[in-house]
């Protein structure tokens, strides 16, 4: 058992790994120093880990594995030569290196890993938006913006709050000002079809209207389209899905499927999601 043992530095083994690394990866980065009894250069490493450990006070934590006790764990995690060092965050092996660097080499290793200000004003913005403040949040996304022009995620958390809040050009500006290829990630699919239902919500005639259109002539296709947009865009899901299906039901293939390929971009919808299996049972009962 080292001396230099610490809130922020300890020994795990396979029993613990889950809770103490796997999951502590979640709010931080942990450091896992593979080490064993016979190992020459793990004594230089681990001491130096430790101190630093101590010295940056929780910015990452340090999990101490005995290979030797934990093979399975070594084993799982590709460990070759010993003293290894591998980097979890958000439960995944993000770096590592091998063998006692210079503390100069360990430290600048360790400074790469940590959030930057930014990222922590990110953090703090998902948390204010979770807990019901999007206005708050977009103000330190603002900040963060500030720090890191080029840091896309920010951009893409700032563009989901504007549209939840209405403001469909600034959201639109933001989705624009991101690369092709992060416009290309699964991550945005959601965002783009919650634009098309708010562009589709703002151009439209009123609930009133459609109804009344709807009520006149119930194969309006053109009216029970729009009232179904216009649902969705309001977060009113069912009524939008339900609109939806009695389209497909009036006529399936009417405008190029498109009653089938909105509700497709429904299920995309994060806040619809626990609507969608319903949905998606109802939709394939409709079109067999």
């Amino acid at each position: 058992m080292s001396s230099s043992m610490s809130e922020f530095a300890f020994d795990v083994s396979a029993l613990d790994f889950e809770a103490r690394v796997l999951e502590a990866s979640h709010q931080q980065p942990v450091l896992v120093d593979f080490w064993a009894e016979w190992c020459g250069p793990c004594k230089v490493l681990k001491p130096l880990l430790e101190k630093l450990a101590a010295e940056y006070q929780g910015k990452f934590l340090l999990a101490k594995v005995d290979s030797d006790k934990n093979q399975a764990v070594a084993q799982a995690y590709g460990v070759r030569s010993i003293p290894t060092v591998k980097v979890i965050s958000a439960g995944e092996v993000v770096d590592e290196f091998a063998g006692a660097l210079p503390e100069g080499q360990i430290r600048a290793f360790i400074d790469r890993l940590l959030p930057t200000p930014a990222d922590k004003l990110l953090r703090e913005a998902i948390a204010l938006r979770e807990a019901g403040n999007p206005e708050a949040a977009l103000s330190l996304l603002g900040e963060a913006s500030q720090l890191e022009p080029e840091n896309e995620n920010i951009r893409i958390e700032a563009t989901d709050i504007l549209l939840d809040a209405g403001k469909t050009a600034e959201a639109q500006a933001l989705l624009d000002s991101l690369k092709p290829t992060t416009r290309m990630e699964d991550r945005i699919k959601p965002l783009l079809a919650k634009l098309s239902f708010s562009l589709g919500e703002k151009g439209g005639a009123s609930e009133a209207d459609l109804r009344q259109r709807i009520a006149q002539d119930p194969r309006d296709l053109e009216a029970r389209l729009a009232l179904a947009n216009l649902h969705i865009a309001s977060q009113r899901y069912a009524e939008g899905m339900d609109e939806l299906l009695t389209l497909i039901q009036l006529d399936r293939s009417w405008q190029d499927e498109i009653a089938r390929k909105t509700l497709l971009q429904v299920f995309l919808l994060p806040a619809a999601a626990g609507l969608v299996p319903h949905y998606r049972r109802k939709l394939s009962s409709a079109l067999n």
